[in-house]
C-alpha cells in the first residue's frame, strides 16, 4: 500500500515533500510557513504600500517645481514641462527592464537599483545648472521610481488569493499616497531652503527609509519564491478579438484617457500660481486630488469585481470627462478645490482597469507583458498629456484650450470603451469562475 500510495503523487508533490523534509528550520525563513492571505502576507503589504508612497516622490515633486525651475533658467513653461514628460518614459521604460528583473532575480535587487537610481538622480537634479541637466536628471528619476509601481504590485499578486485583486489595488495607491503626501512637503522646502536642497534632501530620505523599509520587507519574504500561474482560470470574457488586436485597443485608450488626465495632475500648481492664488494652493489641490484617487483606486477593485473591468473603466473615463468639462466653466478658488477632489474619485481607478480587463480577455500565460504594453502606453499618454498642455498654453496664454484637448481626448477613450462593451455583450461569456492576477 505505501508503494501505491507513493506513486500515486505527482513529480511535482513529491519534490516538494522532499524540499519541506529537507529545508532548515532557520528562525528568518519564513517561505516554508508562508500562507496566501495571513497576517504575514498583510504585513508585507503594508511594507509593499509604504515603499511606493516614498519611492514615487519624484512624480509630484517636479509638478511643483515646474513653476520655480522655469524663473531659475528663464524657460518657457512647455520646455519645463519636458521634466515631466521624460520623468515618465524613464518610468515607463524601467517598468519593463526592472520587471525582467524582478522575474529573474526577486524584488529585493530590483529594489536596491531602484533605491540607487532615486538617490543619485536627485542629487543630480539638485545640482543642475541648465535646464537640459535638470531634464536628464529626471529621466534617472524615473527609472529609478518604476521599481515602486508594477514590479511591486507583480509581487504583491503572489502574496494573494482571496484578496489578490484588492492588493494589486492597493500597492497601486502608493503613487497616489506619495501624491497626497509629498507635494505640500516639497513646497515647503522650497520656500525654506530652496528646489535644490529639497532635491538632495528627497535623495537623503529615499535612499536611508527605502533601504531600511527593503531590509525589513527582506526579512519578512524569507526565501519565498514566485508563485506559478500555470494553472490560472480561462478568460472569462469572450470580446471576440486577438490578443493583438485587444492590446492596440486597450493601448489607444489608455493614452488617450491618460492625455486627458495628465492636464490637471501636472498643471494644476502652475495654474493656480497663473491665476493669483499661489503655488501652494496648487499643491495642496493636487494633494487633495491624490487622496480622493485613492479611494477610488481601491474602489475600483471592489466594482470590478461586481461589473467587471470594462464597465468600470467605461464609468471611469465617463466621469474623467465630466470633471475637466468643470475646469473650463470654473476658476474660482473654491470650486478649483471642489473640482479637484472630484476629479481624483473619479479618474483614480482609471488605470488599474486595463489591469483588470486583461485578466479577464486574455490567457494568464500572457497577461503580464499585456499588462506591460498597456501601461506603458498609460505612462506615455501622461508624458505627451503633460508636455502638450505646456505648449498650448504657451501658444494661447491660457489653460482653457488645455483642458478643452484633454475633454476631446477623452471622448476618444470612451468611444473605444464603448466598441469593447459593445463587443463583450455580443459574445458569450466564456466559462470560468474568475480569473487570476
Amino acid at each position: 500500500m505505501p508503494i501505491i500510495a507513493a506513486r500515486c503523487l505527482t513529480a511535482k508533490q513529491s519534490a516538494n515533500i522532499v524540499r519541506a523534509v529537507h529545508a532548515p528550520n532557520h528562525p528568518g525563513q519564513k517561505s516554508a510557513s508562508f500562507t496566501p492571505d495571513s497576517r504575514q502576507a498583510w504585513v508585507r503589504l503594508l511594507l509593499a504600500l509604504v515603499i511606493g508612497s516614498i519611492g514615487s516622490v519624484g512624480m509630484w515633486a517636479v509638478v511643483v517645481v515646474i513653476p520655480v525651475v522655469q524663473a531659475e533658467f528663464a524657460a518657457t513653461r512647455g520646455a519645463v514641462s519636458l521634466a515631466f514628460t521624460m520623468m515618465m518614459f524613464g518610468f515607463g521604460l524601467g517598468g519593463v527592464i526592472a520587471g525582467k528583473i524582478t522575474d529573474k532575480f526577486g524584488i529585493v535587487p530590483a529594489m536596491a537599483i531602484s533605491i540607487a537610481f532615486l538617490g543619485v538622480a536627485n542629487t543630480l537634479a539638485g545640482l543642475s545648472t541648465q535646464l537640459w541637466q535638470f531634464v536628464a536628471a529626471y529621466f534617472l528619476v524615473g527609472l529609478g521610481t518604476s521599481a515602486t509601481f508594477a514590479p511591486l504590485m507583480a509581487e504583491a499578486s503572489h502574496w494573494f488569493e482571496r484578496y489578490r485583486g484588492l492588493a494589486v489595488t492597493i500597492v497601486a495607491s502608493g503613487n497616489y499616497v506619495a501624491g497626497t503626501i509629498w507635494p505640500p512637503l516639497v513646497n515647503a522646502g522650497i520656500e525654506s531652503i530652496g528646489w535644490r536642497y529639497t532635491h538632495i534632501g528627497i535623495a537623503l530620505v529615499c535612499v536611508t527609509v527605502m533601504s531600511l523599509l527593503v531590509m525589513v520587507l527582506r526579512a519578512q519574504m524569507g526565501e519565498d519564491k514566485v508563485r506559478n500561474h500555470a494553472n490560472a482560470p480561462p478568460p472569462r470574457v469572450d470580446l471576440n478579438l486577438s490578443t493583438n488586436t485587444l492590446t492596440v485597443l486597450l493601448s489607444i485608450a489608455s493614452i488617450s484617457c491618460c492625455v486627458a488626465m495628465a492636464m490637471p495632475q501636472v498643471h494644476i500648481v502652475a495654474y493656480c500660481g497663473d491665476l493669483g492664488y499661489g503655488v501652494a494652493r496648487g499643491a495642496e489641490m493636487l494633494s487633495l486630488m491624490m487622496a480622493c484617487g485613492i479611494v477610488s483606486r481601491i474602489g475600483s477593485g471592489y466594482l470590478a469585481d461586481k461589473i467587471g473591468g470594462i464597465r468600470t473603466l467605461l464609468l471611469g473615463s465617463l466621469a474623467q470627462g465630466f470633471a475637466l468639462v468643470f475646469y473650463l466653466f470654473f476658476d474660482s478658488l473654491t470650486s478649483l478645490y471642489l473640482i479637484s477632489a472630484m476629479f481624483g474619485l473619479f479618474q483614480g481607478g482609471i488605470v488599474p482597469s486595463y489591469a483588470i480587463i486583461v485578466r479577464e480577455a486574455m490567457p494568464a500565460s500572457e497577461a503580464a507583458t499585456r499588462v506591460g504594453i498597456v501601461i506603458f502606453a498609460s505612462v506615455f499618454g501622461m508624458s505627451f498629456g503633460g508636455w502638450v498642455s505646456g505648449l498650448i498654453f504657451d501658444a494661447t496664454g491660457s489653460y482653457g484650450a488645455a483642458f478643452a484637448n484633454g475633454v476631446a481626448w477623452n471622448a476618444l477613450n470612451v468611444g473605444i470603451v464603448l466598441t469593447l462593451l459593445v463587443r463583450s455583450r455580443m459574445n458569450t461569456t466564456r466559462a470560468g469562475a474568475g480569473f487570476a492576477i
